[in-house]
């Protein structure tokens, strides 16, 4: 009788894969917290040697915060009906404090680092709190609570690195993020109570791979977004002008390498999954690679577009050729969990860039980005070109293969 309270939360084994309109407005709140990330790194395009090393720290930091935001809630939805009204409220919760999070973010690491720290754990103590309670009397209440025992250990730490000194911020910061994270990786163990690993969770996989397939749309959109607004902002000239179209079908060619067989099977990748909680866990950890390298790609394209031919700078060449070749980096890791193998043609691509760089450090940006176009439609030929004629593939991923029934009580 327990078990059955509650139990109105959990999503049926036949609920749509699709997102609902519900979460498509969540997101709304991530499009100007991404572009809050990009806006920072961009303003590191001048600075050099350890002041580029710690300026893309605090910001990658940033991001990574706002990730686990995000991904928690993805999984929330995938693991219960986001119809029901306590779920609603929690993903509305969850905006506006993902929205004060976004705008505090130019100045987290700074003056503003109150208002966002305060946020985040408002999100991460609260939310499950709520669903716990909720949840009554049925055993999956016991995640929640883990959760929250495991954000209360951590919180001090955001708190003293929001109010200390400005010197002790970012270290503070670094270990409460990397708890947060390590207790999300071991499953939060408590004692008497053991793990609850996500990996053995039963989710909707089809809907949570919708929700990362979206995500990445939302970096690309963003992407699209800098090339619009710097582009228009600027002194019309042919370089410029030049430069926007590069951009452009750099962004393309992002899109079509992402879709490209695996990105089109990921969500039948999870509907053939045994346990696609483990494919999930995997697939998470990707797509925080592919966001971030679209974030950064996007900041080369404000550096290209603004001074096509100006005089190089180490700092540029981070965003301008790095992004491509963390996408590549991530887009193979991609195609082995769901077909089991990697693409030869991106391979290519990623040892073309390597190869590369040290040249390209001596020549103009719009050499950079262009030599960068080259190589991803490059991939993309040769990637077709190997697939010409043959049907699409069959899923066969390596990952979540487990059909024994080995989970958790509580998942």
């Amino acid at each position: 009788m327990a078990a059955g309270r509650g139990a109105e939360l959990l999503r049926p084994p036949m609920s749509s894969g699709r997102a609902t309109f519900l979460e498509l407005f969540f997101d709304l709140a991530f499009v100007v917290a991404l572009t809050r990330v990009s806006q920072r790194f961009a303003g590191l395009s001048d600075d050099t040697g350890w002041a580029l090393v710690n300026g893309f720290g605090r910001t990658l930091l940033l991001f990574l915060a706002l990730w686990l935001i995000w991904s928690h809630t993805a999984w929330i939805t995938s693991r219960y009906e986001p119809e029901q009204p306590i779920i609603q409220a929690v993903v509305v919760g969850t905006m506006f404090a993902g929205l004060i999070m976004a705008v505090t973010l130019p100045r987290a690491m700074e003056e503003r680092a109150l208002p966002f720290a305060v946020a985040y754990l408002m999100v991460m103590v609260v939310r499950p709190l709520v669903v716990a309670v909720a949840l009554r009397g049925h055993p999956r209440r016991l995640v929640p609570f883990r959760l929250v025992v495991w954000a209360l250990a951590s919180a001090p730490l955001w708190l003293v690195g929001a109010l200390g000194p400005d010197h002790l911020r970012l270290p503070l910061w670094v270990v409460a993020l990397a708890v947060d994270y390590l207790a999300w990786t071991l499953g939060w163990p408590l004692p008497w109570f053991g793990v609850s690993k996500i990996g053995r969770w039963r989710i909707a996989g089809t809907h949570l791979a919708d929700r990362y397939q979206q995500m990445f749309l939302i970096a690309l959109g963003e992407s699209i977004l800098v090339i619009g607004v710097v582009f228009s902002g600027a002194d019309y000239s042919a370089e410029r002008a030049a430069a926007f179209a590069v951009a452009f079908a750099t962004s393309a060619l992002l899109w079509r390498i992402y879709f490209y067989r695996a990105g089109l099977l990921l969500t039948e990748a999870f509907g053939r999954a045994g346990m696609p909680g483990r494919l999930g866990a995997v697939s998470e950890r990707t797509h925080l690679l592919i966001v971030l390298s679209v974030l950064v790609t996007a900041v080369g394209y404000e550096l290209v577009i603004d001074h096509p031919f100006g005089q190089p700078r180490p700092s540029w060449l981070l965003f301008v050729v790095g992004g491509p070749m963390l996408f590549l980096v991530a887009r193979m890791r991609m195609e082995h969990e769901i077909l089991g193998q990697v693409s030869r043609s991106q391979i290519v691509g990623l040892a073309a860039l390597l190869l590369s760089t040290p040249v390209l450090i001596h020549w103009a940006p719009m050499v950079g980005l262009s030599v960068v176009v080259g190589v991803l439609a490059l991939v993309a030929f040769l990637g077709a070109l190997g697939r010409r004629g043959q049907p699409l593939e069959v899923p066969a991923s390596p990952i979540g293969r487990d059909t024994s029934g080995d989970r958790d009580s509580e998942a």
